[in-house]
């Protein structure tokens, strides 16, 4: 059957293309994905496929029974796009002003829907079920995935598999990390309480841009100092503001961050931390302070068999060149909350664009994929799929003496 499949996909990575490219130019924000829940799910009815809409909220749920008995497999992705405007010069650049596909979630919805119309097609010979799971709002916590497993879309499944299309790493490579590979990603928020004044008399004031400043050295030293140096973490400031006309001294700076962790205790360490130092800060300026701490995404930890499976499933593919351990990656991804629940495992897929002079990273405004990496990322979830149902069925059989 395997064959077979990875004909049909090949015949059709044009569809791929066709939709993953009407998808760019249509892009919606995580949590108003209402036009593109509508397209996915009206694409699997057309076919006579069995599919759950507003699952957790925008979320679909695709259900493919297979002629034959097996094990029911997960395969999911996302479908929500990013606030930034898209600078790309082509045919297909986003009609939507200040919103685009710029991570790939276009891709991921196109190879799902052609795979799961193939598997649709052969499914007399299919194995068991394969769950689709296409998910909304992975870019915003508090994300898709949670919701949409409280709504039942893990119900029954027993493996699940996903892929992101890496766009910094060459076409034929498949990049896998078995154990913990995306960090759990926090947000805070801190507020600085002083008091204003004029810009000539610092010494009627208390400043709460001086005493921001320190904070954001001071905050270093979590991770250089208080972190154990085999535990990975970031604690990142990225937005200072304290608005004021050049001679005011301000009397209130908002600071907001994030912090990345693998380590569940060193996550919770740094929660208290940031806290510790805010005090200390705050008493030697004569402040008062609002602090917040918002948990986002948990880590992503692969599971080890599944990984395996994956890798060996990988491997056999023409068009994979090189099956490689990807390094811990900082950023993060509510996949996690699905391996909470169930066995699997979360990959990469390289789909860096031929001949570009300069490869763009996620989030940019001209970002771009090899869409030839749709027709690999499907090949790979395929044979994932049916290798993990053919394992399984070995694993069945019993010798008779």
């Amino acid at each position: 059957m395997l064959n077979e499949l990875y004909q049909k996909l090949e015949e059709r990575w044009a569809e791929m293309v066709e939709i993953r490219r009407h998808l760019h130019k249509h892009p919606e924000l995580s949590f108003q994905e209402k036009n593109t829940a509508k397209y996915i799910a009206e694409y699997y009815r057309r076919l006579g496929v069995d599919v759950r809409e507003n699952v957790g909220g925008n979320g679909v749920v695709a259900t493919i029974k297979g002629r034959l008995p097996g094990k029911t497999v997960g395969l999911r992705a996302d479908f929500d796009a990013l606030p930034i405007q898209d600078e790309k010069d082509v045919e297909y650049r986003s009609t939507v002003p200040g919103v685009m596909h710029a991570c790939g979630h276009d891709g991921h919805t196109a190879t799902l829907l052609v795979l799961g119309k193939t598997l649709h097609e052969l499914r007399d010979q299919l194995p068991g079920t394969v769950k689709l799971i296409h998910q909304h709002a992975e870019e915003y916590a508090p994300g898709g995935a949670k919701p949409m497993i409280e709504n039942g879309c893990l119900e029954g499944v027993n493996v699940i598999f996903g892929t992101h299309l890496w766009a910094t790493e060459k076409l034929g490579k498949i990049l896998f990390k078995t154990g913990p590979v995306m960090a759990a990603a926090d947000r805070f928020e801190i507020v600085i309480k002083g008091s204003g004044g004029h810009g000539a008399q610092p010494h009627k004031t208390k400043d709460a841009i001086v005493a921001g400043a320190q904070l954001i050295t001071d905050l270093q030293q979590i991770v250089s100092r208080r972190v154990n140096p085999i535990d990975p973490a970031v604690v990142t400031v990225g937005s200072f503001v304290a608005d004021n006309a050049f001679n005011v001294i301000a009397d209130q700076a908002k600071l907001i961050g994030t912090v990345r962790t693998f380590n569940p205790e060193v996550r919770d360490f740094i929660e208290t931390e940031i806290e510790q130092i805010i005090k200390g800060v705050a008493l030697s300026f004569n402040c008062d302070y609002e602090y917040r701490f918002e948990r986002g995404y948990p880590a992503v930890v692969n599971h080890s068999e599944e990984t395996q499976l994956l890798i060996q499933s990988a491997a056999d593919i023409d068009e994979v060149h090189n099956v490689e351990e990807i390094e811990l990656q900082m950023g993060g991804e509510d996949f996690a909350y699905y391996l909470e629940k169930v066995k699997g495992t979360f990959f990469f897929t390289g789909a860096a664009p031929e001949n570009a002079e300069t490869l763009y990273p996620h989030h940019h405004p001209r970002f771009d994929i090899n869409e030839k990496a749709l027709l690999i990322a499907a090949k790979t979830l395929a044979s994932a799929t049916l290798n993990y149902q053919k394992k399984h069925a070995d694993a069945g059989i019993t010798v008779k003496r």
